[in-house]
């Protein structure tokens, strides 16, 4: 169900948040019923207070269906605007249930 809103999504660029507190970013690739995301030229954001917002490229990743809070598409003419060295915020909190 949720694989079949998410399919018109593939191979644009989308913004998962995990139920553990993580962002990344990246392409999406593919996805099966259980929700798993396949996501290419994947980045984790990292938020700190106290400085810029350190990126770590993943490269090719895949995320649990189980482990996804949050799936939304980017826009990226906005997102490339972001200056992620000048952005601070506290770190992204684990998802309670």
């Amino acid at each position: 169900r949720m694989a079949a809103i998410l399919e018109p999504l593939v191979d644009t660029t989308v913004s998962i948040i995990t139920c553990d507190g993580r962002l990344f970013i990246g392409i999406l690739k593919g996805l099966d019923q259980a929700t798993n995301v396949i996501l290419n030229d994947c980045q984790e954001r990292v938020y700190h207070d106290d400085k810029g917002v350190e990126q770590i490229g993943m490269g090719l990743f895949v995320i649990r269906g189980d482990n996804i809070a949050v799936i939304g598409e980017v826009d990226e003419e906005v997102d490339e605007r972001i200056d992620l060295s000048s952005v601070r915020a506290a770190p992204i909190k684990p998802v309670d249930h």
